[in-house]
């Protein structure tokens, strides 16, 4: 249990907290849990970088470590952005559905890839790209801009053009994974032409 693994522990961990001082602001508006809301992802947002930073300076890199902390990302933003979909009146505005279906989507997508890998290689290699880390930096912006309540007047077209560049970058980066899993599935011995098994119908 690495340092930069509890912080990303410590970083699962304020996501409940997060979903639920959303819930009490849209339900009572006391700004109060507004702002609890709005510091708590942004708290949950910056130790994104700084455990990487430490797994990469302290030589800190596991296993454990690359499971938990795009799973920490997922249940971060996936909590903002669903939560952001709805419809909260005037309290919050609202996320592009387009940006919610690209992100669920993707995510959708390289689940599965990493389910059919498995099975059929035996062994996954994932390779973070570029574009995706620019991805999940927007999708950040984007719910915090909201939270902030920035989106009126001039900040409404940057709201949109975060949103639009988050689904971009989202898509091609899921393109890129599908890519990567081809490749893997194409190398594997498995995927070579042959006879079927004699038990195959």
């Amino acid at each position: 249990m690495t340092t930069a693994n509890q912080i990303t522990i410590f970083r699962m961990l304020l996501v409940p907290f997060f979903v639920v001082e959303v819930l009490y602001y849209v339900k009572t508006g006391y700004e109060a849990h507004r702002v609890a809301a709005l510091l708590t992802f942004a708290v949950a947002a910056i130790c994104d970088g700084v455990d990487g930073y430490i797994a990469r300076r302290y030589n800190q890199w596991s296993e454990l470590g690359t499971i938990l902390d795009p799973l920490a990302d997922k249940l971060l933003l996936v909590s903002g952005v669903v939560l952001l979909s709805f419809d909260h009146g005037t309290m919050l505005s609202q996320i592009p559905y387009w940006l919610t279906g690209t992100i669920i989507g993707r995510d959708l997508i390289v689940l599965i890839g990493l389910v059919v890998i498995r099975l059929t290689v035996g062994k996954v290699k994932i390779r973070p790209h570029f574009i995706g880390k620019i991805a999940t930096v927007l999708q950040m912006v984007t719910v915090l801009w909201l939270l902030l309540k920035w989106d009126t007047g001039v900040g409404e077209y940057w709201a949109f053009g975060l949103s639009l560049g988050a689904a971009v970058c989202t898509g091609i980066s899921s393109l890129l994974y599908v890519r990567d899993g081809m490749r893997q599935l194409s190398a594997s011995p498995s995927s070579l032409p042959g006879s079927p098994p004699n038990n195959a119908e």
